[in-house]
């Protein structure tokens, strides 16, 4: 078996047939069992399913974004918001560096969910470059939560080459970083 994190890419192009029930399940399970900051799982997901707001959706990604037709085309999209007060806080103070860093956790849920289905022989992309607001509006996310990405996700119907990645040396440093 391959080694899913090697082997997953971003997939934007998606055969016309709809998620099995039972993998939605599977991937909906392993966001939910992402680590978060205190375990507070500021994490809130909407699954997308209706063509008509998948389609509103695509027309929010900004200009020439590469994933607007598979945001429209995939049988599914997960919106992937959070709770920003509440992620890095205790009683209510900011207790990390970072004011944002339910950004951090919300990034985990999202990696669970973009590796979990790649082990299920699903694809998935993560788009942040959209009009957020207008989104935010459209799936009714309420006061006090706040949408961080879409990630449309359906069988691929190819498999994207392998990018270029750093050498270890060129990023990884031993005691300091010097």
């Amino acid at each position: 078996m391959e080694d899913i994190i090697l082997s997953r890419r971003s997939v934007r192009r998606f055969q016309e047939k709809p998620l099995e029930d039972h993998h939605l399940s599977d991937i909906l399970e392993a966001a939910r069992w992402a680590p978060s900051w205190g375990n507070l799982q500021c994490c809130e997901l909407v699954v997308v399913k209706q063509n008509t707001i998948k389609s509103e959706l695509a027309a929010m990604l900004s200009a020439k974004n590469p994933a607007t037709k598979c945001m429209a085309n995939a049988p599914l999209v997960f919106a992937v918001c959070g709770t920003p007060q509440k992620s890095g806080y205790y009683k209510g103070k900011q207790v990390t560096r970072y004011e944002h860093w339910f950004l951090y956790d919300l990034g985990l849920v999202s990696q669970n969910i973009c590796l979990k289905a790649w082990e299920l022989g699903i694809g998935s992309v993560i788009v942040g470059s959209f009009d957020h607001k207008k989104a935010e509006k459209l799936l009714k996310v309420p006061e006090g939560y706040e949408l961080v990405s879409l990630i449309p996700v359906g069988y691929p119907d190819h498999k994207p080459p392998t990018p270029k990645r750093k050498e270890m040396n060129d990023f990884v440093h031993f005691d300091t970083f010097s």
